[in-house]
């Protein structure tokens, strides 16, 4: 039981009258007679108020699988079971790891009816975690005395890829409205040559697309009217060595890449192309051949839920030649990774541009803002100065080795770790656009 500012103010009352017994001593006996009257309304009250399990109805509210990097709503609602008026205040225990957007929520809720309240959580990595109990404090009838109780809603809950991206991007692809999330309308810059339907010839078609075998039979002219090519391969590879542990605004950078991948996937299968994923470190961790369908977008789904960052040195010339033999096809390889790897980016300039030479390389790279701040600080110091030379020395090394990975004919992405997923998405449709794939 905690008194309100109201209960405490009547309690207050008391005060005069036990300092006017210092010349009248009846008032004393008063006084006490008062504050054991004041005390016994309180209590009544609180007792009023009810427990919270005859008083409520509450249920939390969320996904069955929350989105790492994201704001999740969570729901809260409460049915107010009685015949009063109930002012609530509302705290919940989400996973200390969330990042919260509302500690406190508070509301009234009429007799009878059910409130919603509504707060996000925001997941900084993957794996499962559990939920604490709800917290409320409601008012009793009288205003004297608030009441407090628990209910252990302990659910458990998984974190996964950022499941929302994938939603939001289905959802404005029906209503065609893509460029509200970044994504470029992609001009068809080649042709397609894979045969989608034959149709009345139109006076702005090309002769050389007129099929006279069936313009013959028809007795009219008749074009062949060609798509872009479907079922061509994307395989996105992950590098999850130690490099890759490193945060950016809280998060790690390979849980941009899942992030990444995840939402590649999801767009690949949908234009038809088959779409496959491996990660390696010192070692090669997981492989998953190429496929068509949705059934493949769940299965890259399980597997970057499980996948973690090793503290080891990535092995390059191990992990691209693993890929050489498994895949001798032409296919889009999209390698994630970091470039401040050392001596180890020498393996990945060489394998990558014997790749490039049966398929189409993209490395992708998540820039460091913090890097780029030090390299532009004004040094107000020696720490400061020697800060600014490393990170400019590190930038300058990075740059090297993109401009020689572009000399070698494999393409490049060096974007922010917030715009890496749009980025990756509008690379792809770009080069399925220009059918270089």
């Amino acid at each position: 039981m905690q008194p309100t500012n109201r209960g405490i103010l009547v309690l207050l009352l008391a005060a005069p009258i036990m300092a006017a017994g210092i010349w009248l001593p009846l008032l004393q006996w008063v006084a006490v007679g008062y504050l054991l009257l004041a005390g016994l309304l309180i209590w009544f009250d609180w007792r009023t108020a009810e427990p919270i399990e005859k008083r409520f109805d509450i249920r939390r509210e969320h996904d069955q699988k929350l989105s790492l990097g994201a704001d999740n709503p969570i729901k809260i609602h409460i049915r107010n079971r009685s015949n009063r008026p109930a002012a609530v205040w509302l705290r919940d225990e989400p996973p200390d790891a969330f990042n919260i957007s509302q500690r406190l929520l508070s509301g009234e809720i009429a007799p009878r009816r059910t409130w919603e309240a509504t707060y996000h959580v925001h997941p900084l990595r993957r794996g499962d975690y559990q939920f604490g109990n709800l917290n409320l404090r409601w008012l009793g009838p009288l205003g004297l005395a608030i009441r407090q109780g628990a209910l252990p809603l302990t659910d458990p809950i998984k974190v996964y890829p950022n499941l929302l991206d994938v939603r939001r991007y289905d959802l404005l692809l029906r209503k065609n409205r893509l460029q509200e999330i970044g994504l470029r309308n992609t001009r068809q810059f080649g042709e397609g040559t894979e045969f989608e339907r034959l149709r009345e010839y139109l006076p702005d078609d090309e002769y050389r697309r007129i099929n006279w075998k069936a313009t013959a039979r028809r007795h009219r002219p008749v074009t062949v009217e060609y798509q872009t090519e479907r079922s061509q391969k994307v395989i996105a590879l992950l590098d999850v060595g130690r490099m890759m542990q490193s945060p950016v605004a809280q998060m790690a950078k390979l849980d941009y890449v899942v992030n990444a991948v995840l939402l590649l996937g999801y767009v690949a299968t949908g234009k038809g192309d088959k779409v496959g994923m491996m990660s390696f470190a010192n070692d090669i961790q997981h492989y998953l051949s190429p496929r068509q369908g949705r059934g493949q977008f769940y299965r890259m789904l399980e597997l970057l839920y499980a996948v973690e960052a090793q503290p080891v040195e990535s092995d390059y010339r191990r992990a691209l030649s693993y890929l050489a033999a498994k895949q001798r096809k032409r296919s889009l390889v999209v390698i994630f990774t970091d470039l401040t790897h050392g001596i180890s980016l020498e393996g990945l300039v060489s394998h990558v541009t014997l790749l490039a030479k049966r398929s189409l390389p993209l490395v992708v790279t998540i820039s460091d803002p913090d890097v780029v701040q030090a390299a532009h600080q004004q040094p107000e110091d020696s720490q400061s100065t020697f800060q600014r030379m490393a990170a400019a020395q590190l930038l300058e090394q990075r740059q090297i080795t993109l401009d020689h990975l572009r000399q070698q004919g494999v393409l490049t992405l060096d974007v922010p770790a917030n715009q890496l997923s749009i980025a990756v998405i509008n690379r792809y449709l770009e080069l399925k656009a220009k059918t270089m794939l």
